[in-house]
């Protein structure tokens, strides 16, 4: 459930309609995750409410976007929602792991959350992992894309015109028999159950994500981010995917909170 923030003269709630609503998977690397922190701070997007669920281990922690000692003490939760009105995007950044078997209630809200506030169309940013790829995804990039039957309708032309390669299906029975086929996401959280709800219930979705391995994931990020970027052109970057590179001159802000990414340095006195 949605709840503005309340920053004096009333809570009123901010209109989406026809907005797109970008989002993470909690996934492996948490790739998803740090790409939305790169949109947030980048654009400098403004926190508009909070998304309320009991699906989400509960967590709080100082501004993860301070920019000056005056905003850094404002506090954060595990589940935000970020506005900017001029490119008509919203954002739900998640920033702590669900509960055991709350993905699908999870879904559920999030879904029944779309619909109400009327946003166009839903893009979710994920990982999955690299050593579970087979043969065929071992090939090419290590980006691959998904849309719902509805978004296919709208943008299926312009994924083929930026030449995106489309999530493979893999043999549901490996070994024994490859004719029946099935979607596998393995390491992508709510990936798979969100984008088929999404396709049994006509909502516009697109899943943009990147095989990976857990370790430092920054770099992950900023490909995703990238591959994000060639179909929304949130900013103005020359950026190719194709090859799996990242611009060292990208324009992407690195929000404060990365610094404590790994943790602290090890203190002096251990030597």
């Amino acid at each position: 459930m949605f709840i503005p923030c309340d920053r004096g003269g009333g809570s009123a709630v901010p209109d989406f309609k026809g907005f797109t609503l970008l989002m993470p998977a909690v996934s492996v690397g948490n790739v998803g995750q740090l790409a939305i922190d790169l949109v947030i701070s980048t654009l400098d997007m403004t926190k508009v409410g909070y998304f309320y669920t009991d699906c989400l281990v509960p967590m709080v922690g100082n501004n993860p976007y301070a920019t000056a000692e005056e905003n850094s003490t404002e506090l954060s939760i595990n589940a935000e929602v970020y506005f900017l009105p001029s490119k008509k995007l919203v954002v739900l950044q998640i920033r702590s792991p669900f509960i055991k078997n709350k993905y699908r209630p999870f879904c559920e809200t999030l879904l029944s959350w779309v619909k109400s506030s009327k946003c166009a169309r839903v893009v979710l940013l994920s990982s999955s992992h690299a050593y579970q790829r087979d043969d065929e995804q071992l090939l090419g990039t290590p980006l691959r894309y998904l849309l719902t039957p509805d978004l296919e309708k709208a943008v299926g032309g312009c994924m083929q015109e930026l030449n995106w390669k489309e999530m493979e299906k893999v043999a549901a029975y490996p070994g024994i028999s490859d004719t029946d086929k099935v979607l596998h996401i393995p390491g992508g959280g709510i990936t798979k159950l969100l984008f088929t709800e999404s396709c049994s219930k006509g909502i516009q979705m697109a899943v943009l994500l990147k095989f990976c391995s857990e370790g430092d994931n920054i770099p992950d990020a900023f490909v995703l981010v990238n591959y994000l970027n060639e179909w929304l052109q949130l900013i103005k970057s020359e950026v190719s995917t194709s090859n799996n590179s990242t611009d060292p001159s990208s324009q992407w802000k690195i929000p404060s909170s990365w610094r404590l990414l790994f943790g602290n340095g090890l203190p002096p006195a251990l030597f």
